[in-house]
């Protein structure tokens, strides 16, 4: 969600999104999503393999960062008694990821709103690896329409796992009509690097980042601690600070685009099924990364079949933003 886009519209779309059904017992409650025989993989894994280098800003361990001096006050305008909330479930909730080898054909896409800021693909390299079946089958695009249809941010993420590469787009879809790919806007990032979008640009995310690294991935939370910072939006934003590129709000007192979020030490995480405790380990150790406007605390995950929100949501629920604290901005 950004400036250009109608705000209302937006937000009653996240808000929907993260409200997720139920699942009924344990959180491997059904098979994960499945790809094609043609080598098109939804919610992969890539073997524990960490997105980006270990000390890109995703990966960082924040444990012992500075708190900023203006913490309390930002936590005051998000609200004291504001509960986070899981903004991910099984599809169509929460932004699902595709992975593509490399001989994934790659196709132009057309950007109808943010094309000077946008990626035409890899350096040398153009166009994006969208597999065909995601214009006729669901869940390939977040909300979940074959296509992307017309609402919602509709994000399509995109991993080249051969040669590391990450393709996203915003508000993604397929124009029939016209017989293409178009989206208001782009990026391609080298999963080995740890180059910024040039100062002043967007990505497929409002704050000029990349989306997927910042995910709450099922996987990963079965396996330990998440080691990354974890995407979270907030209502209202002010400007940008590292590592955001971009800006979308002017909102006296609230949290910049790249502002980081960290649960206190102190929050006692033993009453929570492990899977849980991995997450908000996580984000202990790495924290939440301010990446989007939307709704207060709402922490972004992969869609996947396998999670149980009768599990994720009153756990979610049980963290206020007094249990955290503001690092100091810009903080590297």
């Amino acid at each position: 969600m950004r400036v250009g886009v109608p705000l209302a519209l937006l937000i009653i779309f996240a808000n929907a999104c993260g409200r997720s059904p139920t699942s009924p017992s344990s959180p491997s409650s059904g098979p994960g999503p499945t790809g094609s025989s043609s080598g098109v993989q939804l919610a992969e894994d890539f073997g524990g393999r960490p997105l980006f280098p270990a000390d890109n800003w995703w990966n960082l361990d924040i444990s012992n960062a500075p708190v900023d001096s203006q913490s309390s006050a930002y936590l005051d305008f998000i609200g004291r008694t504001r509960t986070s909330h899981p903004d991910f479930g099984p599809p169509p909730y929460g932004i699902p990821y595709v992975s593509v080898g490399s001989a994934q054909a790659r196709v132009p896409v057309t950007f109808v709103a943010y094309g000077s800021e946008s990626d035409s693909g890899f350096p040398g390299e153009a166009g994006y690896p969208i597999p065909p079946i995601a214009a006729t089958q669901p869940n390939y695009i977040e909300g979940g329409v074959a296509g992307g249809g017309s609402n919602g941010d509709r994000h399509l993420l995109i991993v080249d796992r051969d040669r590391w590469r990450l393709f996203e787009l915003f508000a993604a879809r397929w124009n029939g009509g016209a017989q293409r790919w178009e989206a208001d806007s782009g990026a391609v990032f080298d999963l080995s690097s740890d180059a910024r979008r040039p100062e002043g640009w967007t990505s497929a995310d409002a704050a000029g980042l990349a989306i997927l690294p910042g995910l709450v991935r099922y996987d990963e939370a079965l396996r330990g601690p998440v080691g990354h910072a974890l995407r979270v939006t907030v209502r209202a934003t002010n400007g940008y600070v590292w590592p955001a590129s971009h800006r979308a709000g002017s909102s006296s007192g609230a949290l910049p685009m790249g502002g980081r979020l960290r649960l206190k030490q102190s929050k006692d995480l033993s009453a929570y099924p492990t899977y849980i405790r991995n997450i908000f380990r996580g984000m202990q150790t790495h924290g939440l990364i301010v990446a989007d406007n939307g709704s207060d605390l709402y922490v972004t995950g992969a869609a996947d079949a396998r999670w149980n929100n009768g599990e994720l949501n009153p756990a979610f629920g049980n963290l206020r933003a007094d249990d955290f604290d503001v690092l100091q901005l810009g903080w590297r």
